[in-house]
């Protein structure tokens, strides 16, 4: 992924496997001491390299990488991204684990998250050509964001749940609390009409728009 976003973006990242990027905040003295204990930290494990940028400018295009992955990897192949989050703490064995699942489904995956807020976005590269392969990628995918849950985590940090995701609900919440959470949406839209099959698992909604119609 860092490979495929420098050849793409040219930001002037390193030959890696991980890159961290931070950035602090405040006044100057503040920025001094945060950096200063961000450097100890770094120095600890051994990194390929510890750079400070010097400017706005330098700033800019190391955060042009970061935001280019996407586009970067979309240009090896076909991707689907994912966006479950976990506790901070979790990130190392998380990591590891989705590296094991990737040789155990045959397919690559590059890392980009939020580092600072445990919100993951695995890349899973596919071939929409390739007969099975999309189906394989959702099932990687699933196996993922059960991880994340499981990690102490949540299915989605900021896309939402839409389709993608509503089968998994059940894997975050218990049945009392998916049920509490269709309670509401009756209030507001007692016919299910509104985004149907969305959000909560499918057999649930059409059970509860079934309910609905039969009562009319």
């Amino acid at each position: 992924c860092i490979e495929a976003t420098e050849a793409f973006a040219k930001a002037g990242y390193p030959i890696c496997e991980a890159l961290l990027i931070v950035e602090v905040e405040g006044s100057d003295a503040e920025i001094d001491h945060q950096l200063g204990l961000i450097m100890e930290i770094a120095r600890r494990h051994n990194p390929v390299e510890l750079r400070e940028s010097k400017s706005a400018e330098e700033s800019a295009k190391i955060w042009l990488g970061r935001k280019s992955a996407f586009g970067a990897m979309g240009q090896i192949n076909d991707y689907m991204c994912l966006d479950g989050t976990i506790p901070v703490s979790s990130l190392p064995m998380v990591l590891r684990r989705i590296g094991e699942m990737s040789e155990e489904f045959g397919l690559k995956v590059g890392n980009v998250f939020h580092a600072g807020d445990g919100n993951m976005h695995p890349l899973i590269l596919f071939d929409a050509n390739k007969p099975g392969d999309l189906e394989l990628c959702e099932e990687f995918g699933a196996e993922i964001l059960k991880l994340c849950v499981e990690a102490g985590g949540c299915l989605t940090g900021e896309h939402g749940v839409g389709i993608e995701k509503r089968d998994l609900m059940h894997v975050q919440y218990a049945a009392d609390d998916l049920e509490a959470q269709m309670a509401v949406k009756d209030v507001f839209d007692p016919q299910w009409l509104l985004n149907p099959a969305k959000v909560f698992p499918l057999d649930a909604s059409d059970a509860r728009r079934s309910l609905a119609m039969a009562a009319e």
